[in-house]
């Protein structure tokens, strides 16, 4: 009886042991993840993603408001339907956006929308040329005038793009803005179009957003822009002063 016993203490004793074995190998291989692992690894993951994220000029309600004030004071119209751009293109208040070495558009965009007002094509050229001196790169266009079916037709699929009507409606619908691809360029080339930006929106020339979603510059041009133009002798490419190296944080 006291053999059978001590059997069964050394049976039991083994069958412990492999139990105590097998969950040790199951917390080494189980699947559910450590919650405060995971919390820690999307901290840093969303650190990572702000400090990616840094935008000098922030989309926001003033800055459409500012933008639609613009349109007012031109007393330009938010073209309606296709028969209206036509109209504006036939009496050259529309122009066309040229590729070139300096330039690219978007191949998505339709031909029909590669159009916008003198002015914000000086600013596309003078800005394409800057940036091809100091990278030997492109400029790329994505998008231009828009009409309000249009934009009705993008509000559907894009709950972020500016409404068709009202004071902050989208300026794209005056012809008076581009946006310009974000998406690919170096730090240093965001920076150097930042600098471009601040400088001409500090003159009343331009109103720019880096819109997150779509990862562009949208910027709408003011008329004012002509008469600076045809005072400069060359294109500036905008040092940055005291003032903007505390906006942007460059040295």
């Amino acid at each position: 009886m006291t053999q059978g016993l001590k059997r069964f203490k050394s049976l039991f004793a083994l069958l412990f042991a492999l139990l105590l074995a097998h969950g040790a190998a199951f917390a080494l291989h189980s699947t559910e993840p450590n919650r405060s692992t995971t919390h820690k690894s999307h901290r840093k993951s969303s650190h990572r993603w702000r400090l990616r994220w840094n935008p000098m000029f922030r989309p926001s309600h003033d800055s459409l408001l500012r933008q639609n004030e613009e349109i007012d004071r031109l007393d330009l119209p938010r073209i309606q339907d296709d028969d209206e751009l036509e109209q504006l293109k036939a009496s050259n208040a529309l122009v066309p956006i040229r590729e070139s070495a300096t330039v690219e558009i978007d191949r998505r965009l339709d031909p029909a929308r590669r159009y916008c007002r003198p002015w914000t094509r000086d600013f596309v050229e003078d800005l394409s040329q800057a940036y091809y001196k100091q990278f030997h790169a492109q400029i790329q266009v994505n998008s231009a005038v828009r009409t309000v079916k249009v934009q009705k037709k993008l509000r559907r699929h894009n709950r972020n793009a500016a409404p068709a009507y009202g004071d902050t409606a989208s300026s794209h619908l005056a012809g008076v803005t581009v946006d310009l691809q974000r998406r690919g360029m170096s730090k240093e080339q965001v920076r150097f179009v930042q600098r471009y930006l601040f400088y001409l929106r500090a003159l009343g020339l331009v109103e720019p957003e880096e819109e997150r979603r779509h990862w562009c510059f949208h910027v709408m041009v003011s008329d004012r822009y002509t008469g600076w133009r045809q005072s400069q002798t060359v294109v500036p490419l905008h040092p940055a002063s005291e003032t903007e190296a505390a906006v942007t944080g460059s040295d």
